[in-house]
């Protein structure tokens, strides 16, 4: 007899939760003089997640502390179906975790109506005591990830074992790809679709989470349909 598998999701914020991708939508508001250099450098892997990342923060003074969280939370929108679908883990008994590359100062405020439990997110820190906005990496690459990530999508699933868990990615980035390599469902939109297509990795396509919540329904009626 097999032990049925706790299912978990991982769930991307940038682009994902969030219609648009809220690091460079900060640095496009504030315009700091070579973030788009940076960028660049970014998703041509000339430089890592983590560097780039803190590179372009530390372009911007302490000062900006409070205008940057409240301009972060004020251009956000949040993608259509998510409550729904935060709802739906919820009524079938799924795991849900956040695995974000953005910052706290904005993730967690915007994250805080839907009431996920804070140890149910992961997302890099910061520290305002310096001159210059410093990133900290407190969900750092832990081997054998070696790729510098920042906030290590790996190393969190890692930590839940495919012999016990069905484990899920929701994401649209190459910085969800790592972590879509290792799990048994891909939910994937924009660049994390061209990754899988290059890998012939099986993944469903999304735009809302209203999508996503009619695929898993419709998958959970035919396993319990092929397991009579």
């Amino acid at each position: 007899m097999h032990t049925k598998k706790r299912r978990i999701v991982f769930c991307d914020f940038d682009g994902t939760i969030t219609i648009n991708d809220n690091i460079v939508a900060l640095m496009k508001h504030f315009n700091p003089d070579g973030w788009s250099n940076i960028v660049e450098d970014v998703i041509h892997e000339r430089k890592s997640v983590r560097q780039g990342v803190g590179e372009m923060f530390a372009l911007l003074p302490v000062s900006l502390q409070e205008q940057a969280a409240q301009q972060a939370i004020a251009q956000a929108q949040i993608r259509p179906g998510f409550a729904e679908f935060l709802q739906y883990c919820q009524e079938q008994d799924i795991d849900f975790y956040v695995t974000s590359g953005g910052i706290d100062f904005f993730v967690y405020p915007l994250l805080e109506p839907f009431g996920i439990p804070t140890d149910h997110i992961y997302c890099n820190g910061s520290d305002f005591s310096g001159e210059s906005i410093q990133i900290t990496w407190p969900n750092a690459c832990q081997p054998p990830c070696t790729n510098d990530c920042g906030m290590c999508k790996t190393t969190i699933v890692r930590q839940f074992p495919a012999e016990k868990y069905e484990r899920i990615v929701i994401g649209d980035s190459v910085t969800d790809f790592a972590a879509a390599k290792l799990v048994e469902t891909i939910y994937a939109r924009s660049h994390l679709i061209d990754k899988c297509e290059q890998l012939q990795l099986p993944f469903t396509r999304f735009e809302t989470f209203f999508d996503i919540i009619e695929h898993m329904s419709t998958s959970a009626v035919l396993d319990a349909f092929e397991s009579k």
